[in-house]
This record gives structure tokens, sequence and C-alpha cells, in this order.
């Protein structure tokens, strides 16, 4: 494996387990004082928001299941899915960036992008 593949492989990794974080924030820690903290809210916002941060959170285990895939996943397809389910995250890190909060820009879309990069230098 050449160093550019293993370090696709460990930014890959990085991307997944940022969003192991997102999901626990959102499924589980969402009306915490930590989820809170993290993301802003109010204690009465937390309630009123539980079930749709809890949808956010189940679309972000969908992609850490690719990226998973991306790395152990049948060796023929990782590429296709590394490529596809980082695209996902980049997208969804600029939309946020836009929408919500700039932090989302070097939380989410900017370790997407150096992982995707890396994947296409070690597979292109």
């Amino acid at each position: 494996m050449s160093c550019v593949a293993v370090l696709a492989a460990v930014l890959t990794a990085v991307v997944a387990l940022v969003h192991v974080g997102i999901v626990a924030l959102e499924m589980v820690l969402w009306d915490t004082p930590r989820g809170r903290t993290v993301f802003g809210t109010t204690p009465e916002q937390a309630a009123q928001s539980r079930v749709l941060a809890a949808n956010q959170g189940l679309y972000n285990g969908f992609l850490v299941a690719g990226l998973v895939l991306a790395l152990v996943g049948p060796e023929a397809h990782r590429f296709a899915f590394a490529v596809f389910t980082l695209s996902c995250v980049t997208v969804a890190g600029v939309y946020g960036a836009m929408t919500v909060s700039r932090r989302i820009l070097w939380v989410q879309a900017v370790p997407a992008v150096l992982a995707l990069a890396a994947q296409l230098l070690a597979n292109g």
C-alpha cells in the first residue's frame, strides 16, 4: 500500500469518526448539557427539536456506513464508496456552512475534501 493510499485511508477514517461523534451528539446527547453546548441550543429548543435531531443523526449514520464500506467493504468497490460518500459529506458540509454555521465547513467539508483528494490521488 502506497503512502498516499495510507493517507487516504487515514483521512477517510477520520471523517468517519467525526460522523460517529455527530451521530452520538444528535441521537443521544442532543438535549444534554454537552449537546446543547455544541449546538448552542437552550433546553427548550433542544426538547422541541429532539426528534428532528435524531433524524439528522440517523442520516449521518448512513454516511458512517458508506465510509466504513470505503475502508473495509468489498475491495473492488471501496473506491466507489469513498468517492460517493466523501462527496455527500462535502456537499452536506458546504450546505450546512451556508445555512447553519461556518464551523460546519471546517468540521465536515474540509476534512472530506482532503480525504477525497487523497482517495483520487491514490486510486486515480
